[in-house]
């Protein structure tokens, strides 16, 4: 009897307690306003800051910026005394200093793009070699009893020959491998050690049009971290131009890419030939090291200080281009990077009324996630706080659209991804968040480990859960804005950003504050 009789009076005040705590929680969160999103958001997309760019102007304004409202919030620098982490990063930009066809000047990323890795040096001839499809095969060979060594070499970047629909290769309406392949019959042209490739595609302009100078801006790799990529080198600059150039060129031969696509299917034989043509041009490789930096503000626990829970979103975007164009990334990622500072805002003011986190939490913004999640890569590289200790991350990229599935219906949702990927725990946390407090659909389409988007993989979060850091990515998904400078702030669904930041912000809460750890209890799949 004593036994119940404690319970009933411990009851009303564990109850008690709970309300307080709950009614606490609402408090800070409803300090998260579409106001404040707002004035936030305008900035960081307006034309001042310039699309955020990697190594850009725009990035440094950018980092100034969080790193200031960090400040402002009472956020302690994490980094030495500094809010910044600079990020080691190299850019390989190719660049053409001139490029002229029969005394026509082209502009890169305007007539035509390269890809290459060469050293810059000069390229010139009075005549070329057209190799037709550039195809070597028992069957059908295009460069028999050439020898194309040190010279200029123009080519059909598609397709192959065909008979009555059926391959000339494969002998059947399968297409071979020399078309199916993206790499393979430039691969097999570099290895005869031209000077250089001209690649014919009729998508080249359309290319050209859509993408532009953004076919120009370069590879960018951590400096500490040179991984060698998937594709193929091209020791041999690859300049790829229009159908429009390719016929300028054939026509000394009174010739065209579609009369000479017809010959060969006609006749089932290749149609190589010698073309005068003068060339000058001068371009190759140009290397730069710089720093954009992580932006990390820490706001210190109390009982539980030496776990760290992260609440991280990507600031970078893909800034401007040489002809002025900006690209404002209103909601990639300029919505995540608010959000990352306005949870901040609401947690700062918990700590500034004693009611501050048990566990600490690091508030980052990372850089060059656009580039290859490099910032996020880096710092798992180079953690200021040790990954063991790394409770969670609970990452926002792109948090302030409708997608294209939500459109026409229930725009109450957010995609929620990856958060039953490593903890049996951190799921149900959130789910209990949202049921409590924000109420509404969770999307958990992108958890499909047949995704063929992988976009789990696709954000900074992934860099933390290669290291068995439990995570979410919190997106609002893909629009037809997306990478375009169209991506601006009247277009954002500011009420759902804001409800979407206060969910990041009670499951934050709950696990800052709980007694024991997140578990870490599976084991995710291997990425592909």
């Amino acid at each position: 009897m004593k036994k119940y009789l404690i319970l009933s009076f411990l009851l009303p005040t564990l109850f008690s307690c709970s309300v307080a705590q709950q009614a606490n929680q609402k408090k800070y969160a409803d300090l998260l306003t579409e106001e404040s999103a707002k004035k936030h958001l305008t900035i960081l997309a307006s034309k001042e800051f310039e699309g955020r760019g990697t190594g850009q102007e725009g990035g440094k304004k950018t980092v100034e910026y969080i790193a200031n409202v960090f400040k402002e919030l009472g956020l302690k620098p994490a980094v030495n005394g500094s809010y910044f982490q600079p990020v080691e990063l190299e850019r390989s930009s190719y660049v053409v200093e001139n490029f002229n066809i029969n005394n026509n000047k082209l502009t890169n990323g305007k007539d035509f793009f390269v890809q290459g890795n060469n050293n810059l040096q000069d390229f010139k001839a009075s005549d070329l070699v057209f190799v037709g499809y550039g195809i070597q095969s028992d069957k059908y060979n295009d460069l028999t009893g050439l020898d194309i060594a040190g010279k200029i070499v123009l080519v059909i970047n598609e397709g192959e020959p065909t008979k009555d629909g059926n391959s000339l290769i494969s002998g059947n309406s399968t297409p071979s491998d020399w078309s199916t392949s993206r790499f393979k019959r430039i691969q097999e042209l570099s290895k005869l050690k031209p000077a250089m490739i001209l690649a014919v595609n009729s998508q080249n302009a359309q290319m050209i049009e859509r993408f532009g100078n953004r076919l120009t801006g370069g590879r960018f790799t951590l400096r500490s971290n040179k991984e060698e990529t998937n594709q193929p080198t091209m020791g041999i600059p690859v300049a790829n131009i229009t159908t429009e150039t390719a016929n300028q060129i054939l026509a000394a031969k009174n010739t065209s890419i579609e009369k000479v696509k017809e010959n060969i299917n006609s006749t089932g034989k290749p149609n190589s030939f010698d073309v005068k043509a003068s060339v000058d041009a001068k371009m190759g490789v140009k290397k730069e090291e710089f720093n954009d930096p992580n932006v990390l503000g820490v706001i210190e626990g109390t009982d539980l200080k030496d776990e760290v829970v992260i609440i991280s979103g990507h600031y970078d975007h893909d800034g401007i281009l040489p002809d002025g164009t900006f690209f404002p990334g209103a909601d990639d990622n300029g919505s995540g990077t608010v959000g990352v500072m306005e949870v901040a805002k609401a947690f700062a003011a918990a700590k500034k009324a004693g009611k501050g986190p048990r566990r600490t939490i690091l508030f980052m913004a990372f850089a060059a996630e656009e580039k290859g999640l490099l910032g996020s890569n880096y710092y798992s590289q180079h953690p200021i706080f040790p990954l063991s200790n790394t409770v969670t991350c609970l990452n926002m990229d792109m948090i302030g659209r409708i997608d294209d599935k939500h459109l026409e219906g229930n725009h109450n949702y957010i995609h929620a991804i990856g958060s039953d990927m490593l903890s049996s725990e951190l799921k149900a946390i959130n789910e209990k968040a949202n049921k409590e407090y924000t109420q509404m659909e969770l999307d958990y389409m992108y958890d499909d480990p047949n995704d063929p988007m992988r976009i789990y993989y696709r954000s900074d979060q992934y860099n933390l859960a290669k290291h068995g850091i439990p995570v979410i990515f919190f997106f609002s998904g893909l629009h037809p804005d997306y990478h375009t400078p169209n991506d601006t702030v009247d277009k954002i669904d500011f009420p759902m950003m804001v409800k979407r930041e206060k969910l990041v912000f009670h499951t934050a809460w709950e696990i800052a504050n709980r007694d024991k750890k997140l578990v870490v209890d599976k084991t995710p799949a291997p990425a592909q």
